[in-house]
């Protein structure tokens, strides 16, 4: 794995460009070739694009939807659209992503055959569709593979367990712009400032809290639940001081936001299989994996409820997977639920 993390975490470095921070990880290894820091600088700019038209949104006819459906039958935005061709475009250019795989495409789309194409991408373009239109927080979703033969890129390339992650992100489009990273060392943070036009690093090394009592879950699905994240949920609503009971509960309807304030503050974000959803709601590769990924790196714990996300082996390019993350603590307390029989 290619970790590219600077050897000190030093309060100084706050402000630091993100394309800064990312070459000095690479100057720190010999055997870099830069392949990898393009990379990562090229999701950076379609992040920066993709600001660009969020910002904008309703001033140039992108808000609404296309009238299509995608891969997973979710109805297409026109800024899902938007976004997913901005990121195709600007990976494409400079031949070191071999192919990518979109929430938004049912195949991949091959983008380079040259020598210098050794990566994978995945991306969700834009989560949280639903609330384009009402201007809340959505966001960017993406995890990098390493390609691991010579030949063009296929799908069975793509269908790896989240363990072989080189990279995973998102971009939180909201009050501000902000870009967390992870090459599976730390988590970095990086906030957008427009008027220099540049991510600066402002949350360095990451870390879950322990626990946070507060959850976030879709609770207009509680009839479908089973029994146990039911008789889980009644006893986070509990009143009980000593336990520092009830919870607040908090939940925006986009994994990208939900998941960014779990991450910061602590707590749990989950989305279990329900009897409307038996096999999750969640992409496994597009949001389960990455997310998965830095929450580890951040000493939280990400699970399906019955296993290990990052172990999970692929099958399919879609595949829905139900979504456990958050504080170690969190995540215990309602696994302590949901095992029981």
């Amino acid at each position: 794995m290619e970790d590219y993390e600077p050897a000190e975490s030093d309060s100084s470095r706050i402000g630091l460009t993100l394309e800064t921070y990312i070459l000095e990880g690479m100057l720190g290894r010999r055997e870099a070739r830069g392949y990898f820091t393009s990379l990562l600088n090229q999701l950076a700019l379609a992040a920066k694009m993709i600001t660009s038209r969020v910002r904008r949104a309703g001033l140039v006819n992108v808000l609404g939807t296309t009238g299509d459906t995608n891969a997973t039958g979710d109805v297409v935005q026109k800024l899902d659209q938007e976004a997913h061709e901005t990121l195709l475009r600007v990976l494409g250019r400079r031949n070191h992503c071999a192919a990518a795989a979109s929430e938004e495409e049912e195949d991949i789309r091959v983008l380079s055959t040259a020598q210098s194409a050794q990566y994978l991408v995945v991306f969700d373009p834009l989560d949280g569709s639903s609330n384009i239109d009402v201007n809340i927080s959505i966001g960017t979703i993406f995890g990098v593979y390493r390609k691991d033969h010579d030949g063009p890129a296929t799908q069975a390339d793509f269908l790896k367990p989240g363990r072989e992650l080189q990279a995973a992100g998102y971009v939180i489009y909201g009050s501000s712009t902000q870009f967390v990273i992870t090459t599976g060392g730390s988590v970095h943070g990086f906030t957008y400032d427009p008027s220099v036009g540049e991510f600066l690093l402002s949350h360095e090394n990451i870390r879950v809290p322990v626990h946070h009592a507060t959850y976030s879950i879709n609770e207009g699905n509680a009839g479908r639940w089973a029994p146990g994240v039911k008789r889980w949920n009644e006893w986070v609503k509990e009143e009980n001081p000593t336990q520092g009971r009830p919870y607040s509960s908090r939940y925006v309807g986009t994994l990208v936001a939900d998941a960014h304030r779990t991450l910061l503050r602590g707590g749990l974000f989950a989305y279990p299989a329900d009897a409307k959803n038996p096999e999750g709601k969640l992409r496994l590769l597009y949001e389960a994996n990455p997310f998965a990924f830095i929450f580890e790196a951040a000493g939280g714990v990400a699970t399906t409820g019955q296993a290990r996300i990052l172990d999970l082996q692929p099958t399919t390019l879609h595949q829905k997977v139900p979504l456990i993350l958050g504080s170690k603590r969190n995540v215990a307390e309602f696994l302590r639920f949901t095992d029981e029989p």
